[in-house]
């Protein structure tokens, strides 16, 4: 089960016109949001990796509308880990699971899930907020994580199970964002 002391948020790369382009565009980057919406309510730490920003432009105003007090890592490598910054980061941070969110499944979302797993952290992967530009893509890059470790888990699984109970104060903000 997922606990709100040991579970972090890492955002993958949902930038640019790229964002616009995989599939199921309009509900990934709304669910995304709806995540990190969730996540701050929570108080879970965060990260937000954008890959080659200068060619690919920036995190989607959607998402960095939430993101105003997380600065953006930059990385070139499509798995995070192989960023001496990002790793150290993670490696500091009181997390022992990570959530992660973003694009492409197949390729920046599976390489850093195996990068973590390699590198001693859990990590759930929330399916409905990950995305590839073909829906064959995407399910093979959840299929791939899965198979070295990761688990899938869901925008409302994760956060319902984060948040534990109805009399939490942050349940409201959560059925808000469910809802």
């Amino acid at each position: 089960m997922l606990s709100v002391d040991k579970t972090g948020l890492i955002v993958v790369d949902v930038q640019g016109k790229l964002a616009r382009l995989v599939h199921d565009s309009d509900t990934l980057i709304s669910n995304c949001a709806k995540l990190i919406q969730g996540a701050t309510a929570l108080k879970l730490p965060i990260l937000l990796l954008e890959q080659n920003p200068d060619k690919l432009g920036g995190t989607v105003a959607e998402l960095k509308a939430h993101l105003d007090n997380v600065p953006a890592l930059t990385k070139c490598t499509f798995n995070a880990c192989d960023s001496d910054e990002f790793l150290h980061t993670a490696k500091t941070m009181a997390v022992d699971t990570w959530l992660i969110c973003g694009i492409e499944a197949h390729i920046c979302v599976y390489q850093t899930a195996r990068g973590l797993l390699d590198s001693g952290f859990n990590v759930e992967l929330v399916g409905d907020c990950v995305s590839s530009r073909t829906l064959s893509n995407m399910q093979l890059g959840i299929n791939r994580a899965k198979a070295c470790g990761a688990e899938v888990t869901g925008l409302e699984m994760c956060l319902y199970e984060l948040v534990k109970d109805c009399q939490s104060p942050e349940f409201k903000q959560i059925l808000t964002l469910i809802r």
